[in-house]
């Protein structure tokens, strides 16, 4: 439209030179732990079969006559299965700063073109992948040391009981005291209602006076964790908070192929089950597990939500040179 303004960026200029100046402290941060800076392609054959991601497709086509005729590629929702090749094939500490892609996911704390910092690193355990982490959120945030609290903790904190023992009905019932509803074909989803407790009673509560780890998550929201045995198996899984808001997802990486085509079938029918489409099975990831993964622990980093946090923003457009209504 003539005269618009729609050509400006939406975040301004002291916000943009924040970004640039974070961006340089994760990269010396990095730079100072001897990890090596890797590129991954954002376009791949391969992707992750997630019950809750919605990745986006495109069309590589040979003829500019028929666009809608060729090889079919993701935008990837993260650079893991990448990484984890890269891992496989030799590399000890690897991280990126990458653009991601998530159909569906638009809002105050989501843009569906992202970035992402994320990082491997080979014989790390769950409790030196949390510290690592706690480190990095220090230096861009000044939060000090991150208090850690397991998921159980939390949920009989904050809701008032246990997460792993407690049935179906318990936690309906206590969503009902809580004027929490969910949709009628995820009723007898139990990791449903978990999830909804956790948004609306445990996750605003995480990070006020600093940050926040929260671990050991249910076995049956492992995704790519490893789930380590006990009276009550949990997933070797971490989320950084601060001030409510989720900044990090991380895992003690799950090597055994097996468990990864398993767990990809259960994503796969729960996605059909929910009326979603079927994402790609075969990918390269499986072969390099097969070859051998060796044992590591991995994080995403939500960068964009790191420099709302370092500015103050309230919505994630603040923050972003062109967010998708302007792109």
């Amino acid at each position: 439209m003539p005269g618009s303004d729609n050509f400006r960026p939406a975040a301004t200029w002291e916000r943009l030179q924040l970004r640039a100046a974070l961006l340089r402290r994760v990269r010396e941060f990095f730079q100072e732990r001897d990890f090596l800076e890797v590129e991954t392609p954002l376009l791949s054959a391969d992707i992750v079969i997630d019950r809750h991601l919605e990745p986006l497709r495109t069309t590589l086509y040979d003829d500019p006559l028929r666009p809608d005729d060729g090889r079919h590629l993701w935008l990837q929702t993260s650079p893991e299965f990448a990484m984890k090749r890269l891992l496989a094939a030799g590399g000890q500490a690897l991280y990126q700063i990458t653009r991601a892609f998530r159909a569906t996911e638009n809002g105050p704390l989501h843009n569906p073109e992202f970035t992402l910092v994320e990082w491997y690193r080979v014989g790390d355990s769950m409790q030196q992948g949390m510290i690592l982490l706690s480190e990095l959120v220090d230096v861009l945030l000044q939060t000090g040391s991150a208090e850690r609290i397991s998921y159980a903790e939390a949920f009989e904190k904050f809701v008032g009981l246990d997460p792993h023992r407690s049935s179906l009905d318990q936690l309906k019932n206590s969503a009902t005291k809580h004027h929490i509803q969910l949709p009628a074909v995820l009723h007898s989803d139990r990791d449903a209602w978990l999830q909804r407790l956790l948004t609306e009673l445990v996750e605003p509560q995480l990070g006020k006076s600093g940050a926040t780890i929260l671990f050991d998550y249910p076995a049956t929201q492992a995704a790519l964790a490893r789930i380590r045995s006990g009276d009550v198996p949990v997933a070797e899984r971490f989320e950084l908070y601060v001030n409510g808001i989720e900044l990090a997802n991380g895992y003690h990486e799950l090597t055994d192929p097996q468990e990864l085509l398993e767990r990809e079938k259960r994503a796969q029918q729960q996605r059909i089950d929910e009326g979603k489409f079927p994402l790609p099975s075969n990918h390269r990831l499986l072969a390099a597990m097969q070859n051998g993964l060796p044992a590591c622990t991995g994080v995403a980093l939500g960068f964009d939500r790191v420099v709302m946090l370092a500015c103050g923003a309230k919505h994630i457009e603040e923050v972003l040179a062109f967010p998708i209504d302007r792109a």
